[in-house]
């Protein structure tokens, strides 16, 4: 697996993609910029082991189930989360959806992220 690091968009009004598709997209740009982020400075990585506590001290009864997997995955290496996190597919789409990473994006790399994708 190898991290996915940028997303080229085509700017085309008349995109059959609907706005499910383009969350998913926006997502996945998202976490290749995540990705990239950390890759260059390693100590973000706190931010979302941070959320993960925050998640079990909210849900200490009963953990929803992506909290245990996310434990899990963040226990790995990090290329091996970089390339999970940025999988085009439909586990990495799912896995995305419940993601512990956020707080590793400023207000501006995230207003980019989303301007980019506007339907």
């Amino acid at each position: 697996m190898h991290a996915v690091v940028r997303w080229v968009s085509v700017a085309d009004s008349t995109s059959p993609y609907s706005s499910h598709r383009l969350a998913e997209a926006r997502s996945l740009a998202m976490h290749a910029v995540i990705a990239r982020k950390i890759s260059r400075e390693p100590a973000l990585l706190q931010i979302p082991h941070r959320n993960l506590d925050r998640w079990h001290a909210k849900w200490a009864h009963a953990p929803p189930r992506w909290y245990y997997e996310w434990r899990e995955l963040l226990a790995l290496p990090w290329a091996e989360i970089a390339a999970r996190i940025t999988e085009p597919s439909e586990e990495g789409a799912r896995l995305r959806q419940s993601t512990p990473f956020a707080g590793v994006l400023d207000d501006a790399e995230r207003a980019r992220i989303y301007d980019a994708f506007r339907a």
